[in-house]
């Protein structure tokens, strides 16, 4: 398990759906993709009005990618989350 120090929060992206419901394959595009996370662990420190299992909305190019386990999981600043989904 990853534990944030100071101000980081550990984000595990979500999956993007690949197929639709009738089974049309859909490419992939990252325009107009929102960068949605849910939030794995939360710093000490971190002033953001967020916690674990939370859905937020992030910087699209911030943070910094760590696999552990065969999971991805993005480590981020507070400041660069911009909105909770909810």
């Amino acid at each position: 398990m990853l534990r944030p120090l100071n101000k980081n929060v550990v984000l595990k992206k979500e999956a993007e759906e690949k197929k639709t419901a009738s089974g049309i394959i859909l490419t992939e595009s990252t325009k107009d993709k929102p960068s949605v996370a849910v939030v794995v662990a939360v710093g000490k420190d971190c002033e953001a009005k967020i916690k674990e299992n939370d859905r937020v909305v992030y910087k699209e190019y911030s943070g910094t990618k760590v696999k552990m386990d065969e999971v991805e999981y993005i480590i981020i600043e507070d400041e660069d989350i911009l909105a909770v989904v909810e």
